[in-house]
């Protein structure tokens, strides 16, 4: 198959490319510059965008990219609507027209947070800030478009690379003594490399699940366990002192949201409901503790 890739530098991007090179011939295109694999591409540029879009003509369309700066989005906004809306909803124009899938990813923070149950994928959307409101928008665009397309909410993406709560983390930890971390907020955080690979189980099963993604076009995934910030932090320290990637762990204080101001609010509870993918694709959450320590090991030099 022919395949492009948007977001190609990012988190996600990164590890799809590891993934996908036994499912065709992908090209992969981000702003980032430099990223082995991914070539240099204003996607904010429609026009280009199309441009692409006519001269590839892909298969399938996988757009990891999206502008997820949370606090800058609040101060950003036109750029986050043309990233996380615009760009997608292009990328739908053009799968439909052309008869083709269109693989997109979305956020936990479209949700108020108020819920005291996981996220099912029907559960009204309620986001709190602008990158929440732009994500959602990116989904209703594909949905309005009528395209064949799939799209993974997912929450707390980490990896080895980029900027994440597990790399802050591991930086800060280097320079205090002391760090306070937020334990009133709960999500499910989700290794890069799990999502990749679950994106790449529901590609290749896409043939035999038309009747389904008919009906449902929305799934949740995200890795396994519930956590506060809080206690992932202690999660990761634990586990970078083991593999000597710390030799101090700092003192950690719980404090509350209001105590850590931040531009944008963020949902108290964001935890996804993955029950729908494993129905429909047989996608396991894997364990936290299990993918924490192997993406922390590739940090072993």
């Amino acid at each position: 198959m022919n395949i492009l890739l948007t977001g190609g530098s990012g988190q996600l991007g990164q590890e799809l490319l590891l993934g996908l090179t036994p499912l065709g011939r992908v090209t992969s295109v981000d702003r980032a510059p430099g990223t082995a694999g991914s070539f240099e591409m204003d996607l904010s540029d429609l026009r280009q965008v199309e441009n692409l879009l006519h001269q590839l003509r892909p298969e399938i369309v996988i757009n990891a990219a999206a502008y997820t700066a949370v606090d800058q989005a609040e101060n950003e906004a036109r750029t986050a609507f043309r990233l996380n809306a615009e760009l997608p909803a292009c990328l739908a124009r053009w799968c439909k027209r052309n008869d083709r899938f269109l693989l997109h990813y979305s956020t936990d923070y479209v949700f108020n947070g108020e819920s005291h149950h996981p996220y099912v994928e029907d559960d009204a959307p309620g986001p709190l800030g602008v990158y929440g409101e732009t994500k959602l928008a990116g989904e209703w665009a594909l949905g309005a478009s009528h395209c064949r397309h799939v799209i993974l909410r997912t929450s707390w993406v980490y990896s080895t690379h980029g900027n994440n709560f597990v790399l802050s983390m591991l930086r800060l930890a280097r320079q205090r003594s002391e760090l306070s971390i937020v334990s009133d907020q709960t999500g499910c955080p989700t290794w890069a490399r799990n999502l990749a690979s679950a994106s790449i189980t529901v590609l290749r099963q896409l043939a035999d699940r038309v009747e389904d993604i008919s009906r449902q076009r929305i799934f949740h995934f995200c890795d396994g366990s519930a956590v506060t910030w809080y206690d992932f932090a202690r999660l990761i320290f634990e586990q970078a002192a083991e593999l000597n990637l710390l030799h101090e762990i700092p003192r950690l204080k719980s404090i509350r949201s209001t105590e850590y101001p931040q531009i944008a609010r963020r949902p108290q509870y964001s935890v996804l409901d993955t029950a729908l993918i494993r129905r429909t694709f047989g996608v396991q959450p894997p364990d936290l503790r299990a993918s924490l320590r192997a993406c922390l090991q590739e940090l072993v030099v």
